[in-house]
């Protein structure tokens, strides 16, 4: 799977030959501080200095090198001096990588007892910039802008989420979905136009045998299971049943050579994200619960039941996440408290919640599964840290995708679940239970969710705009007669996209 380490950011500033060779030099001389010091203050992606562009030629040349660069995942641009916009149109209709315009100068202060006439010619950031956005609406291009002072800590921070954001669309397009099995029968939401998909957002999507699979699970050796139940005795509780010599211990050896044979299938057909469903387990002793669970921890997306919109999904907010605090997980609305005045919704799937979400040592399991007919699978137990949340559910509604988000603050567990053998996660949904499920269901949103602890509001409100997808949310000012309206009006403004 992709790296950071491997991508990088273009980064020039625009200007033009009005102010002559001194000017030229100082505004090539500036750029190249800006983007040498932004690459020792610890952005995700590294940026590359790229010599300034003063004509139309020298931007479309840009545009049109940016294109082909594979390592190239972005460009960003900074209008130092005044660059009159008409010059950037040829360049920007070309232009496929995401697009950040840096709305900075040099200088933090103005220097008011010494600022002259050539001093307002070479930082003429505050109105060159603006002839630049101009030209971004005038285009209908997905501009992004951060404004403020190039070694400011926050513009330094909405650059971050910028490139982050960047690479996970990089990433998305050489992303390859494996699906073990086809749909659960009969299920609405989890079915959608692939090619659409392929179209929108670059990720392939296709079916493999199950019998395939089981056909690599069974060439995995011994000693390779021994080493993986090694590291299961090293990361996690295990139940009595599971330990050396346990009633279950048979199972928890199968249970690994079926996650170390899906890594496996994974890594040999670079697959970045799978699927797969209880109704088909052919060849299969267990469902694969803990391997699900292991294998999203360590960045594949997943999707229970061919859920592939939900599992590449995860597969990108996780990339978008990655070596933030918090974590990433597959999950599902399972049940309610209606107790006036604190309202909650117990999130859980059958067995694959993901441990980058977990408070403490998860403790590994067997317990009765009473659908898939086979034997008892393994899983990891345990509770989600609390803190705020996102859940985020990815449709197909026709003639469009749709991304639906509900802002959540997740809540200690209040009282132990016994006899639930699954890890959960308990929130708070805003602005209320009723409001949220209400506008949920309006919007057509899924029963399967992207969860993020990780994640804020900010990286997928842009990741929806550089993808020019409809975006719904739902959060504490959500009023569900502007909601559906809101619904309504989106039929006209994304009637194309």
């Amino acid at each position: 799977m992709f790296q950071y380490k491997d991508l990088e950011i273009w980064f020039s500033a625009g200007s033009q030959h009005l102010y002559g060779p001194e000017t030229l030099r100082q505004v090539s001389a500036n750029t190249q501080a800006v983007a040498d010091f932004l690459n020792k203050a610890g952005l995700p992606v590294k940026l590359v200095f790229k010599p300034i562009v003063t004509t139309p030629d020298e931007i479309t040349a840009l545009c049109r090198e940016a294109n082909y660069a594979a390592n190239c995942i972005g460009v960003i641009t900074w209008l130092h001096t005044f660059s009159p916009a008409k010059m950037w149109i040829a360049g920007l209709s070309i232009l496929e990588k995401p697009l950040l315009q840096l709305h900075t100068q040099f200088n933090e202060v103005i220097p008011w007892d010494s600022m002259d006439m050539d001093f307002m010619n070479l930082n003429q950031t505050a109105h060159g910039g603006r002839e630049f956005g101009f030209i971004g609406a005038r285009m209908r291009k997905p501009l992004s802008v951060v404004t403020g002072y190039w070694k400011n800590k926050k513009v330094q921070e909405k650059v971050a989420i910028w490139m982050r954001v960047a690479a996970a669309l990089h990433a998305e397009k050489h992303l390859k979905v494996a699906r073990f099995g086809d749909n659960m029968r009969e299920v609405a939401v989890t079915e959608g136009n692939k090619v659409s998909a392929q179209l929108k957002f670059g990720y392939s999507v296709n079916t493999h045998a199950v019998g395939d699979l089981v056909g690599v699970i069974s060439s995995i050796t011994q000693g390779e299971i021994d080493a993986l139940i090694n590291e299961y005795e090293e990361s996690y509780t295990l139940a009595p049943c599971t330990q050396v010599n346990g009633e279950k211990r048979q199972n928890v050896i199968e249970a690994a050579r079926i996650e170390l044979g899906i890594k496996k299938f994974l890594e040999q057909g670079k697959f970045g994200a799978f699927t797969n469903t209880f109704e088909d387990l052919y060849g299969m002793k267990q469902l694969p619960g803990i391997a699900s669970q292991r294998l999203m921890q360590q960045g594949y997306g997943f999707g229970p039941e061919g859920d592939w919109k939900t599992s590449a999904l995860i597969h990108v907010f996780k990339f978008m996440a990655k070596g933030l605090p918090g974590g990433t997980s597959l999950m599902e609305d399972y049940t309610y408290d209606f107790t006036q005045g604190n309202e909650l919704v117990v999130g859980a799937h059958m067995l694959e919640i993901c441990p980058s979400i977990a408070e403490g040592k998860p403790l590994l399991d067997v317990q009765h599964l009473g659908i898939g007919g086979k034997d008892d699978p393994v899983r990891l137990r345990f509770s989600a840290k609390p803190g705020p949340a996102i859940n985020a559910s990815l449709i197909d509604i026709g003639n469009r995708f749709r991304l639906i988000t509900n802002e959540l603050e997740t809540v200690k567990q209040p009282h132990p679940l016994p006899k639930l053998p699954v890890a959960c996660a308990v929130w708070k949904a805003k602005p209320s239970l009723d409001v949220s499920v209400e506008a949920w269901c309006a919007a057509g949103a899924a029963h399967h969710s992207a969860y993020t602890q990780a994640l804020t509001m900010d990286y997928i409100r842009l990741y929806a705009r550089l993808h020019h997808i409809e975006l719904l949310e739902v959060n504490e000012n959500t009023d569900i007669t502007q909601f559906q309206k809101e619904i309504l009006w989106n039929e006209v403004a994304y009637a194309n996209s």
